[in-house]
């Protein structure tokens, strides 16, 4: 893993603040601002009491509606996930957003909002999920026609069906010929009837017509009930990642600094993480993909808003 030098004092709040005060000339542009005429729901975006936390521009604080927003930009519509966003240059194969930007900004820029950073997902000696304070995540972009649009970012993530589907089967059914070139395959030694991928409604009725075999018919209705992508409904939480220490200087450094920002797939290094179980190792399949249909074009500009989730407050006596 590659390692970016930063100091834990960095993380100090005071200091945040202070940069937003430096920085708080670079606030959204006129063209940057939703129209007047949009929807409600996206009136949150449209604060101009964005402050600058870093010289570029691409984070920035909100303390008024207590939310950071990230400007990001598409890298990826297709195929497997590990991330929600990463930082530019580090793995955008596997995320649908990139943000040129410092890790160690947007998790001291969430301290500043308060939000409470809690503890890394763990897998030994059992799985235990990551912890922290819950961060409901917003994505906001124009699209060609100059329209604004905000969405939970659950709505750009689904169920991966690029993987396999099998069930136990003793022999195949007389009658069934299936093409060696096909999805469904038939494995005599294993004794299994295997599917892989997405099998569309078509597919599954003109497998289904090749036998009236119960054990077959049941075997086709399951990969196809399978295999339907589901919308992502997991929550994000805020680990804040964890530190690696030198063993020459004894320095401190952020290891979300190896790109590993917003994560879908669990990650000890992760700043934010869904707070469920989701594999990225290669022992099972990754849990989640691009819903393709969902996202803008590859390079389109997008807002990413995280809006940390405080509990109601207590009465004092």
């Amino acid at each position: 893993m590659r390692f970016i030098t930063c100091s834990v004092s960095t993380y100090a709040v005071p200091l945040i603040l202070a940069m937003g005060c430096l920085f708080a000339s670079n606030q959204l542009t006129a063209e940057e601002k939703p129209q007047a005429a949009a929807n409600e729901k996206n009136s949150k975006a449209e604060s101009t009491d964005l402050k600058a936390l870093n010289s570029s521009g691409t984070v920035l604080i909100d303390l008024k509606q207590k939310r950071l927003v990230l400007k990001a930009e598409v890298v990826l519509q297709e195929g497997l996930l590990e991330m929600l966003c990463c930082l530019k240059q580090t793995k955008e194969h596997e995320s649908i957003l990139a943000v040129d930007a410092k890790a160690y900004v947007i998790h001291a820029g969430l301290l500043a909002l308060g939000a409470k950073p809690g503890k890394a997902v763990s897998f030994d000696p059992k799985f235990q999920p990551p912890t922290g304070q819950t961060i409901q995540i917003f994505l906001q972009w124009q699209d060609k026609k100059k329209k604004w649009h905000r969405v939970p970012a659950q709505d750009w993530i689904q169920s991966a069906t690029s993987r396999f589907y099998s069930t136990e089967m003793d022999v195949l059914p007389s009658g069934v010929i299936i093409p060696e070139d096909n999805r469904l395959f038939f494995d005599k030694k294993l004794k299994q009837l295997t599917w892989f991928g997405h099998m569309p409604a078509k597919e599954k009725e003109r497998y289904l017509d090749m036998s009236i075999d119960k054990n077959y018919q049941k075997a086709i209705k399951k990969f196809y009930k399978q295999s339907q992508p589901k919308p992502m409904k997991a929550s994000w939480v805020f680990p804040g990642s964890q530190f690696h220490v030198d063993e020459k200087t004894k320095e401190k450094y952020y290891l979300a600094e190896g790109g590993d920002l917003i994560c879908v797939a669990n990650f000890p290094s992760a700043t934010i993480d869904i707070g469920v179980e989701s594999s990225a190792s290669g022992e099972t399949s990754l849990v989640y993909e691009a819903k393709t249909a969902a996202i803008p074009e590859i390079g389109t500009k997008v807002s990413i808003e995280l809006v940390p989730v405080f509990g109601p407050k207590k009465k004092s006596k």
